[in-house]
C-alpha cells in the first residue's frame, strides 16, 4: 500500500448515486455533537465490520440511484440546517463522489465527510471525520470472502495521511475493550502523535445500555492519554434507527 487508493468514475451532474436515506437530525458525534445537520447516507461498503449499525448500507445495502441536482433539492429542503454529513456506507467510492461534495458545499453549508479512510478522492470538504477500523471489526468466520477482504482493507495508512493533509479531520476510533487500546496508540503514534485532541474514542455500541457499559473506562482511557471522549448522542435520544 505505497500509493493513496483513488476513486474513477464520471464526474458530471448526471451520475446517479445510490443513497439508503437523506435527514435531517442532529450530530450525534465527535467535535460538531449536537449541532442540526442534514445527514445524505451513500449505500455500498467496501468493508464488512460485524459491528455494523447501518447493515442496510453494508451487508445488505438498500436505496435509490439519484441524481447529484436531486440530492441537493433534498438537502435544500431542510434550510435552517448549515451543516451537511455525508456518510454511508462508505461515501467515498461512490461515483462522482467529489462533483457531489462541490454541491453540497454550495450556499456556505459546512460539509462533513464520515469514512473509515481507506479510499480517496479529490472532494470538497470542511471536516473529514475519519473511522479507521480496528482488528475488532473483522467479521467471523461465517463472513466468507468478506472477512480476508474486510481484513486486506481495513487499514491504509497513505489514504489516511492524505485525509489528515488534505483539511481539518478527526480520528475517531470504536472501542469495544481495554484490549483495543494498544492498537489505537500505536496508529496514532504512527499518524498524528502531536495532535491527542483530534483523536476520539467511542464506545462500540448499538444501544444505551452497551454504551454506558463501555462509557466509564473508556473515559479514564481518554483522560490517560489526552484523547477526546466521543459519546453517541444520537443512540441516547433517538435508539438505533434508520433517519436519526
Amino acid at each position: 500500500m505505497s500509493r493513496p487508493e483513488t476513486t474513477s468514475g464520471p464526474e458530471d451532474e448526471g451520475t446517479r448515486i445510490r443513497i439508503a436515506e437523506i435527514f435531517c437530525s442532529i450530530q450525534g458525534e465527535g467535535r460538531l455533537i449536537g449541532v442540526p445537520s442534514v445527514f445524505v447516507r451513500t449505500s455500498g461498503c467496501n468493508l464488512r465490520c460485524w459491528w455494523c449499525d447501518t447493515p442496510y448500507t453494508s451487508w445488505s445495502p438498500t436505496g435509490e440511484q439519484l441524481a447529484i441536482p436531486e440530492i441537493a433539492a433534498r438537502v435544500a429542503a431542510y434550510p435552517a440546517a448549515r451543516h451537511v454529513v455525508l456518510t454511508g456506507g462508505e461515501p467515498m467510492i461512490a461515483p462522482g463522489v467529489a462533483a457531489l461534495t462541490r454541491r453540497l458545499r454550495e450556499g456556505g453549508r459546512h460539509l462533513t465527510i464520515e469514512t473509515a479512510g481507506t479510499v480517496y478522492a479529490p472532494v470538497a470538504v470542511d471536516l473529514f471525520s475519519i473511522s479507521p477500523k480496528l482488528a475488532n471489526s473483522t467479521p467471523g468466520l461465517d463472513a466468507g470472502r468478506w472477512r480476508e477482504r474486510h481484513e486486506t482493507a481495513r487499514l491504509n495508512l497513505p489514504v489516511l495521511r492524505t485525509m489528515m493533509q488534505a483539511a481539518d479531520y478527526q480520528l475517531k476510533f470504536v472501542v469495544g475493550e481495554p484490549a483495543d487500546l494498544p492498537e489505537i496508540d500505536a496508529l496514532v503514534e504512527a499518524l498524528a502523535p502531536d495532535q491527542p485532541s483530534k483523536v476520539l474514542l467511542m464506545a462500540q455500541s448499538r444501544t444505551v445500555a452497551e454504551l454506558d457499559r463501555i462509557a466509564p473506562w473508556l473515559a479514564e482511557a481518554c483522560k490517560e492519554r489526552g484523547y477526546v471522549y466521543c459519546d453517541r448522542l444520537h443512540l441516547r435520544l433517538y435508539g438505533n434507527r434508520p433517519g436519526t
